[in-house]
Order: structure tokens, then C-alpha cells, then sequence
């Protein structure tokens, strides 16, 4: 296997450098600053053991990324989907908004949680980081138009939840659970 160009101390130094980044990303999936930094140190962990798999040093970012999803998935799928959410850590893992106030926030962020995790990571990916179509392509290993339509609906489905006045992860998981079983009944019959 072809060794890559990145040894130790050069990969501490590029994961320091966007650890902040990478706390944000698991901080939008788990929303508590504990499990976010335990998917963190996880994720580096990770990406330091399979270093070696990384064929092209310039996509380290792109790469590392990609851990931090499937560690913050990963973590979800162990644990139960219930987080608690610390109102003063939310507060600086957010990115800045003009005019919202922390209601708002949270409603931005159940109706996030509502998202499947796909639906999630591109718009986490695209208005919490700041990357550009191309590069979600890269990271979710998606064609750039699938991206662009699955973003649109994605926020389609967080607009309808927040007109509707959604507040409380407990009311968009009833409406959540809901509608899946109302289609399993349209399903079957």
C-alpha cells in the first residue's frame, strides 16, 4: 500500500488546526459538549489508526470530516437519540446569527434534529461550516446535483417544522413518529 505523505507529527498539527470545526460538526449531532468531544477524540483516534488508508494528503480535511459523521452517526445509533441540550455550550457552538434569539435557535435546531442523518449532514455541512456543494459531494461520496436537491428538501422540511411553531424535540418526534406510522398504515392498507 502506497504510504501516505503525512506523518504524526504533521497530522496533529492539521487536526489541531480545525479542532474547533470538528467539535461543531459533533456538537450539531449530539448537542452536548461532553459527548461532542468524546466523538471528537473518537474521530481522531480513528483517523490516526487508519492514516495510512488517506491517498491524497490534500483532502485531509475532506477525509477527517468524514470520520467526524460517521463517529457522531455511530455514537447516535449506540445511544438513545434523547440529549440533553446545554444552553450556554449551544451558544458558542453556534454558528453567529443576526437577530435570533435563543428560542429561535433551539427551534432551528429540534427542526435539525428532525432531519434523517443524510439530510442532516448536508446542511450542517453547508450552513455550519461553510462548504460548498462540490465539497459535500466529496465528503457524503455524492453526486453534486443529489446533493443540491437533497439540501433544498431538507431545508423545505426544517421551514415547514418552523412555520408550524415547532419548539421541543418532543413535538417533532411525535410528528416524526407519526408520519411513519401513518405511512406504514397507508403501506399496508
Amino acid at each position: 500500500m502506497k504510504k501516505t505523505c503525512i506523518d504524526k507529527y504533521r497530522f496533529a498539527e492539521l487536526v489541531q488546526a480545525d479542532k474547533q470545526k470538528y467539535y461543531r460538526m459533533a456538537y450539531c449531532y449530539v448537542k452536548n459538549e461532553h459527548d461532542a468531544l468524546d466523538i471528537v477524540g473518537d474521530a481522531v483516534y480513528k483517523g490516526f489508526k487508519d492514516l495510512h488508508t488517506l491517498r491524497q494528503p490534500e483532502y485531509f480535511t475532506t477525509w477527517m470530516t468524514r470520520i467526524v459523521i460517521h463517529a457522531a452517526i455511530d455514537f447516535l445509533r449506540k445511544n438513545s437519540r434523547c440529549t440533553a441540550c446545554e444552553d450556554d455550550v449551544l451558544e458558542t457552538a453556534a454558528v453567529p446569527e443576526k437577530a435570533l434569539t435563543p428560542e429561535d435557535t433551539l427551534d432551528i435546531y429540534a427542526a435539525l434534529d428532525a432531519l434523517n442523518e443524510r439530510d442532516r449532514s448536508g446542511v450542517v455541512l453547508r450552513y455550519f461550516e461553510g462548504y460548498f456543494f462540490p465539497e459535500i459531494a466529496d465528503i457524503l461520496k455524492e453526486p453534486v446535483p443529489a446533493v443540491k436537491s437533497r439540501l433544498y428538501r431538507a431545508l423545505k422540511k426544517m421551514r415547514i417544522l418552523l412555520e408550524k411553531g415547532v419548539s421541543g424535540k418532543s413535538r417533532i418526534r411525535e410528528r416524526k413518529s407519526m408520519s411513519r406510522s401513518q405511512s406504514r398504515k397507508n403501506w399496508i392498507g
